[in-house]
């Protein structure tokens, strides 16, 4: 295990949250993982308190197992050189949580991505509206539940692909072969 990077400030910081678990990662890398509504308060913490200024990613992974969406908030510090990442779970239903936009403005940008892709509902997020699937009218892709083949079949026509060059191409004895 490499030397242990949490600094005074930071571990005064964790210290002031119940039931949250540490773990060292890699060099340079905290894996925090805390109870979801604990979550605002220790992104403010560790803002304030520990120069973790910069929300550099919110991920999004979903666990049908367990029915529930892990969110992993990634924080970057410029004085330590270090990553946080805050990792909670929220059920799938009814797959809502706060925004955290008021802490981290960057946050309303991977707010809406999760929305979109995995259909989880942040309060407060001051824009969800389909930023990639503007012409989507499917469940969030991104659901391991998701089949795209049988959207695929269900949502589009079939049809033969033949154009011009295409058949230019097999009549000289190219192209697709079966």
């Amino acid at each position: 295990m490499p030397q242990s990077i949490v600094t005074d400030d930071l571990d005064a910081v964790l210290h002031e949250l119940p039931t949250l678990s540490v773990e060292q990662t890699a060099p340079r890398r905290l894996k925090v993982c805390i109870k979801a509504e604990t979550l605002p308060a220790l992104l403010e913490l560790l803002k304030g308190s520990s120069g973790y200024l910069h929300l550099s990613a919110i991920s999004c992974v979903d666990w049908p197992d367990t029915e529930e969406f892990e969110l992993v908030y990634h924080l970057w510090s410029y004085e330590v050189k270090q990553l946080v990442s805050a990792h909670i779970w929220i059920p799938k239903q009814p797959g809502r949580f706060v925004s955290v936009y008021d802490i981290h403005a960057p946050a309303a940008f991977f707010e809406r991505d999760i929305h979109e892709m995995f259909g989880v509902h942040f309060e407060g997020s001051p824009n969800l509206e389909p930023f990639i699937l503007t012409e989507w009218y499917g469940p969030p892709p991104m659901l391991k539940s998701f089949n795209s083949r049988a959207y695929v079949e269900e949502t589009f026509q079939w049809q033969q692909y033949s154009p011009e060059w295409l058949k230019e191409l097999e009549a000289k004895g190219g192209g697709i072969v079966e």
